[in-house]
């Protein structure tokens, strides 16, 4: 791999991929600059007012996309036989770091949740960054399922269940989610036994219905969202602000840089409701095009994933695209008072170094499925002898 093969706008090996590789790597640089003009708006007056600086975030957010477009051109030029090979160190160190996370004094405690690991003043979130190697992981133990040992299934199992735990426990639930339904849908492509599944699905609820009634606050983010309106000044604060931005915007939103919502009106509007800025500003039609966007994204990836013929390499491009498309419109339901109340970014678009990264190698590994699902397979041809006429394969 060349040096200059790493920076985007200097790989001209792009021209030789196929056409559903090329598309996929144009419309992830379109998703990248859009949320860093969606970031800006949103993140000024906080920026100004909390920094003196209104390009705090921005200037952040510029340095993680450089290290995840690196990332992301160094993942689509490696071969994914070797990406495989050492997914599984990577899930194993995030792992390790997640419940480093949860030791008093290493993890950085933020409105009562331990996510974070100080790196000087970079804050690591293994949650976060584990989510690609879950996907490749993942993909390769069920893709490959029937060859594998109980043994092996067991202990990736196991390993899974760990990490779905160690994020529950931070607490975050939302992440926890998120991570159990990709797992569960990739099995579920996979073919795994239904009765299998069933048992997991029933699993999971009844986990996620314990958390929620063992956390008060979680179990109030639940009430506010089915009536906001109850208390309006507290849990419904949130929602509300959010429903003022969207509606605020019509069908053809107040103009770019013009919201008032983003005044100190709507929390962290620079991250997890960050839609409602760019729904207030760009209104119903930027929404209907960003929304265009997520679907051409994931038809893409399905493309990628129904031509692939290798059963792993077909999962890893389902688990990008759930995790690329599926957790963008989760962030949506949120924004738009579909789903309660979470913490997941919307990827790509919110501030955050960690989810930066960690979408832009994700969508490295589609583009990859969708170079190496593309490649012309050298055939072996028959080649008639000038001597005696009789055909031999070269």
């Amino acid at each position: 791999m060349e040096l200059r093969q790493l920076i985007p706008l200097f790989d001209a090996s792009t021209l030789k991929w196929a056409s559903r590789a090329r598309l996929l790597r144009w419309l992830t640089l379109l998703w990248v600059l859009i949320g860093l003009v969606i970031l800006f708006s949103a993140s000024y007056a906080v920026g100004e007012a909390d920094f003196g600086d209104g390009l705090y975030y921005i200037k952040r957010q510029l340095i993680s996309i450089v290290i995840g477009l690196v990332i992301f051109n160094f993942v689509v030029h490696s071969p994914l036989q070797r990406i495989l090979g050492v997914s599984h160190w990577f899930v194993l160190l995030f792992l390790a770091l997640i419940f480093v996370t949860l030791i008093p004094g290493l993890g950085t405690n933020t409105n009562g949740a331990a996510r974070w690991l100080p790196i000087g003043s970079f804050q690591l979130q293994p949650s976060e960054l584990i989510k690609p190697f879950l996907v490749v992981q993942s993909a390769r133990v069920f893709g490959q399922w029937q060859r594998l040992r109980w043994q092996s299934r067991l202990i990736w199992l196991g390993i899974f269940a760990l990490v779905l735990a160690g994020i529950l426990l931070q607490p975050n639930l939302s992440t926890t989610a998120l991570c159990g339904m990709a797992l569960w849908l990739i099995a579920l492509a996979a073919g795994l036994p239904y009765i299998y599944l069933i048992a997991t699905a029933m699993g999971g609820v009844m986990l996620a219905y314990a958390s929620i009634s063992l956390r008060d606050y979680q179990k109030r983010r639940v009430m506010s969202f089915l009536n906001p309106w109850a208390d309006p000044m507290q849990d419904g604060y949130q929602l509300i602000q959010s429903l003022l931005a969207i509606g605020s915007g019509g069908a053809w939103g107040t103009g770019y840089g013009l919201s008032q919502q983003k005044l100190f009106y709507l929390p962290i509007q620079y991250t997890d409701f960050i839609f409602a800025v760019f729904a207030e500003e760009f209104g119903f039609v930027g929404c209907l095009l960003f929304l265009l966007l997520l679907a051409t994204y994931g038809t893409l990836a399905l493309i990628v994933a129904f031509k692939a013929e290798n059963a792993v390499h077909r999962l890893i491009a389902i688990g990008a695209m759930i995790f690329m498309v599926g957790q963008s419109l989760l962030n949506i339901g949120v924004a738009s008072g579909g789903l309660p109340t979470t913490g997941l970014p919307l990827p790509l678009v919110s501030y955050g170094g960690n989810s930066v990264i960690a979408s832009l190698l994700i969508a490295g590994l589609l583009v990859r499925v969708a170079r190496e699902s593309s490649e012309a397979k050298v055939v072996s041809l028959p080649r008639r002898s000038a001597n005696n006429g009789r055909s031999h394969l070269v």
